[in-house]
């Protein structure tokens, strides 16, 4: 796989924590560590998109009565908790 390069400069105190990973054999080297990290920070935002995307689809176009009938007790308590 291509790989791009990306320089970053981080302080002092992250830099040695990020070499604490790397002796700790959390990751292989610092490179892994960054991937690792970015691809998380990726992966949250994604993830973060797609629920406030499906948030807003439900005030849009909330469930009826008609599709809320075939849920149990339990399933409507967890629904009724949501946020939006």
């Amino acid at each position: 796989m291509r790989m791009a390069q990306v320089v970053v400069r981080v302080d002092d105190r992250l830099a040695a924590q990020l070499d604490e990973l790397v002796t700790d054999g959390v990751v292989s080297n610092r490179s892994e560590a960054v991937r690792l990290g970015l691809e998380r920070l990726v992966d949250e935002h994604r993830r973060r998109r797609t629920g406030a995307e499906i948030v807003e689809a439900y005030r849009r176009t909330p469930q009826t009565e008609e599709e809320l009938a075939g849920l149990d007790e339990a399933t409507r308590a967890l629904i009724a908790e949501e946020p939006w």
